[in-house]
């Protein structure tokens, strides 16, 4: 076989962009993990990442995102077209382009895994996924006194992004969260204004949210949940989930999943709520990075 050939582009026009939409179900429906976040489902209409994709005929084969900002790509390869090197091509050609770029690998599956050991890539950050079942008989954790949890309303956009900021200051991804991304994933079919729980003291000063999102009609997720600082060990974090959950599960929904960086102090308050690991989605990168 010749070697692939690969294209770059920093845009994609709407007809490559429905391919790597097709091509992305139809990894999910082989692996039963998406290999893109959605993130990088949203950036396929964005400039600002760079693309790679390869063709085999008509067909899309393969395809590559690398992000400058985050320093990150990820990649899938079409399941008939797997055991000839693709995926390690794409890699090669992200990383000739911006070398040390960190991979992700979603369920970090064998042959992302393989990919990473040829590139001398080691695991340098675990993103687990909780999961648990969800009853209609929920147990609500007391609200800290002073404190109303309601629904949002659209001039807590900025007091949610103020909170958020700060609450995930050293997150590589969410602290980043500004009128654009909010805007965009409140522009999305899921997105409910019931399902976005504010948290606020007596003056109207938000203290947390917990963002919640419905994948169909019967899984749930705590999609971000987080509290200001100052708020910090008043048990505002367990009334924010339970409510959630509770929302969720009056909503028809029979389980919750939820993601979480492995060495989060949050993991203890997800397991105190009946959370355990469903899988883990890793980051591979050069060894020199191994102590970040």
């Amino acid at each position: 076989m010749t070697d692939p050939v690969i294209e770059t582009a920093t845009s994609l026009d709407a007809e490559t962009v429905q391919a790597v939409q097709v091509l992305v179900d139809q990894v999910t429906a082989q692996d039963l993990v998406r290999p893109l976040n959605e993130a990088a489902e949203l950036a396929l209409h964005h400039t600002g990442v760079a693309h790679y994709v390869i063709r085999e005929g008509r067909r899309l084969a393969g395809y590559a995102q690398q992000d400058p900002e985050l320093g990150t790509a990820q990649l899938c390869v079409h399941p008939d077209a797997r055991g000839a090197g693709m995926g390690t091509a794409l890699c090669e050609a992200v990383l000739a382009d911006a070398p040390g770029t960190e991979l992700w690998a979603f369920g970090n599956l064998p042959g992302a895994q393989a990919i990473a050991t040829k590139l001398g890539y080691v695991n340098v950050r675990e993103l687990l996924i909780l999961a648990r079942p969800l009853t209609l008989d929920e147990s609500p954790a007391p609200v800290p006194e002073g404190i109303t949890i309601r629904g949002f309303q659209p001039d807590d956009e900025a007091a949610l992004l103020a909170v958020n900021a700060a609450a995930f200051a050293h997150h590589p991804e969410q602290g980043g969260m500004d009128h654009e991304n909010f805007a965009e994933r409140t522009e999305q079919p899921w997105f409910e204004p019931a399902g976005l729980l504010v948290a606020v003291d007596r003056a109207g000063t938000m203290l947390g949210f917990h963002w919640t999102k419905r994948h169909g009609p019967r899984v749930g997720e705590v999609y971000v949940i987080a509290t200001a600082p100052e708020a910090a060990g008043k048990g505002l974090g367990s009334a924010l989930l339970t409510a959630g959950l509770a929302h969720l599960a009056a909503a028809g929904c029979t389980e919750v999943i939820l993601y979480v960086e492995s060495d989060n102090a949050a993991l203890r308050l997800y397991r105190r709520h009946g959370f355990d690991v469903a899988r883990s989605d890793v980051v591979y990168a050069p060894p020199e990075r191994q102590s970040r």
